[in-house]
């Protein structure tokens, strides 16, 4: 007979049926705000990159050309490919924590090099960027997954988007570092922040491995008890274990083999909603401070209101995902964020001088809706293409997907820099073209995740 002070097991058949039918507690809230801290911290030094370069333009001893800025920005983007890739892939075979906490020491060291970087070592540089984004790439392919198999199947849009949804976050840190702070601390300084995610690694020692994860290597023991964590009850009041076929993780070429429908999806609806976003976050300030003449104070806080725009953006689409469903949500953002960066082409040719005051604020409203909208799809996009694959494949699928459409990362920002060429981007005529490239894209990125298997509510069991 149980006793009066023995908590009342959640109803369910299995584990998951019981986290289903269970409130969300406290240790589920603090695996979800790992996550979420994990990029927000991360993805600040990612993004804070694109500052420094606004910096180094006219620092002494660099005058670094479009060409230089267009390789620093690529190799960051390069780092990420093979990032996603990989830790895709390592998350199935070694487990979600454990890649979480690799891709933050990855992160933390590059991060540390690159400020020592000697002055116009323009080069060494784009190789160190190319570490950070490497430690980068891999966290929010293996946040998702990690919280996706802990949450109930009613809110998993919401509470997997959310591990993506305050990356913005990062964006407004690094605005608000630069804003208050750049001038004292300089560019090596600004780059010294970035490692300030080292201590997240105390947070992991309280936080167990995926219980989906354990199962799959035939863990049962310990997958009981992270699911007794997450619900906060005794492991004896865990139910059966779900039907998961045990052994190891899926090879790329089972991907290629057995679905690759839902690679297709991943990798090209990944790339088109990535090119106009990174690009934007990379090259914005740039082209808002050397092209439409605005100063540095004024980008910082240009881009605050644009990280608070893509941090709104994210939460809506997270959250709207559990309502109309994911691929009407990836279609619409798809849409409007495109209308943002024809907007964004069309301010150059506003009165024939691209570079006058009013064609700037067109253009910070065109990047402004892009990155509410094309950016702000990032808030389910990882989560959704995550849910295309099993639990055996999922890291290693949603890895390999994003990691492809992640070319993006580096094909953007080196195009913008390529039509700058060795000088600077004084010149707002180099936005019109590749802003309706990413027009184009960021539409048919939409109309890509209508191809995709929708799963607003389906149990993971039955993905």
């Amino acid at each position: 007979m149980m006793s009066a002070s023995t908590p009342t097991p959640p109803r369910g058949a299995t584990a998951a049926e019981q986290i289903d039918n269970h409130r969300l507690t406290g240790h589920q809230k603090s695996l979800i705000s790992m996550a979420i801290v994990g990029n927000v911290s991360e993805f600040f030094d990612m993004f804070l990159i694109g500052f420094i370069i606004n910096m180094l333009s006219s620092a002494p001893g660099w005058n670094l050309t479009g060409i230089q800025s267009g390789i620093i920005l690529a190799g960051a983007g390069l780092g990420t490919v093979l990032g996603a890739i990989i830790w895709g892939r390592l998350a199935d075979r070694i487990g979600r924590k454990q890649s979480f906490i690799w891709c933050i020491v990855v992160l933390v060291i590059f991060t540390a090099a690159s400020a020592l970087t000697p002055v116009n070592g323009w080069l060494l540089l784009a190789v160190l960027r190319t570490g950070v984004g490497f430690g980068v790439g891999g966290l929010n392919i293996t946040s998702v997954p990690y919280v996706q198999e802990f949450v109930p199947a009613k809110q998993r849009g919401l509470l997997s988007g959310l591990t993506s949804v305050f990356i913005p976050g990062g964006i407004l840190l690094g605005s608000l570092v630069t804003k208050y702070f750049g001038d004292d601390l300089g560019w090596r300084g600004l780059i010294a922040v970035g490692c300030i995610p080292i201590v997240l690694l105390a947070w992991t020692r309280v936080v167990p491995e995926s219980p989906r994860f354990y199962q799959t290597h035939g863990r049962e023991a310990e997958a009981r008890q992270a699911y007794a964590w997450a619900m906060e009850i005794p492991v004896e009041q865990v139910a059966a274990l779900p039907e998961i076929p045990q052994g190891t993780s899926v090879a790329y070429s089972t991907i290629l083999r057995r679905y690759p429908r839902q690679l297709l999806v991943v990798s090209l609806g990944s790339f088109c909603f990535i090119l106009g976003s990174f690009t934007v976050q990379s090259w914005g300030q740039t082209l808002l401070g050397q092209s439409f003449k605005f100063d540095g104070g004024m980008v910082a806080t240009l881009f605050i209101l644009v990280s608070l725009g893509d941090l709104l953006g994210r939460l809506g689409s997270a959250w709207i995902s559990d309502r109309i469903g994911r691929r009407l949500t990836m279609l619409g953002c798809g849409i409007i964020g495109g209308s943002g960066a024809l907007i964004a082409a069309l301010s150059t040719r506003m009165g024939g001088d691209g570079g006058a005051a009013s064609a700037g604020w067109v253009f910070f409203i065109g990047i402004l809706i892009i990155m509410t909208f094309g950016d702000g799809a990032f808030g389910i996009l990882n989560a959704f293409g995550g849910e295309q694959f099993p639990t055996s494949a999922r890291s290693t699928g949603l890895g390999l997907g994003y990691g492809i459409g992640a070319i993006a990362k580096v094909a953007g920002p080196y195009l913008v820099g390529a039509l700058i060429g060795g000088d600077r981007p004084t010149s707002a005529d180099v936005v019109f073209v590749p802003f309706l490239i990413f027009a184009v894209l960021l539409v048919l990125g939409g109309v890509t995740y209508m191809f995709a298997t929708e799963t607003k509510g389906a149990s993971l069991d039955d993905i």
